[in-house]
């Protein structure tokens, strides 16, 4: 009896661990060049996909911008509220299939994130195969 407690006790624990342990939430990015942080990404879920939207720019001069490089529905957009990160899919301890959009340039990359710790976020974005790309490591808002 005390044996099949501590089990369902160690499950439920377990379970809920997992769930503070989610890419869902607020990021912090963090430029890969300069260090600097830059603004701050909620990722949310929808119909089974991930997707990130900007939802604070710390430079006051650029809160206003709009993403001038960007085409499609994204053209000309604010960049304050635009969805950057699109379509991501679970796939074991990553996400990925999906698109990511530099709004500095307008280009849109393969994207794959996956959580390094519960508040380090990896960000890859590329052309072809992952290995030609460029890395982010972006912080958990708490």
């Amino acid at each position: 009896m005390k044996k099949s407690i501590t089990f369902v006790l160690l499950f439920v624990s377990t379970l809920f661990y997992a769930q503070g342990h989610d890419v869902i939430g607020k990021w912090k990015t963090i430029d890969d060049q300069s260090g600097e942080a830059k603004s701050v990404i909620e990722i949310y879920e929808k119909s089974g996909k991930i997707y990130g939207k900007v939802i604070e720019i710390f430079d006051a001069k650029h809160r206003k911008d709009r993403c001038n490089g960007c085409a499609g529905e994204d053209a000309n957009k604010p960049i304050l509220g635009l969805t950057v990160i699109k379509g991501l899919s679970k796939d074991g301890d990553e996400y990925n299939s999906g698109k990511i959009l530099d709004p500095k340039n307008g280009k849109v990359y393969k994207c794959l994130i996956t959580l390094e710790s519960k508040d380090k976020l990896k960000v890859r974005g590329y052309i072809g195969f992952a290995v030609l790309g460029r890395t982010q490591y972006w912080n958990r808002v708490k």
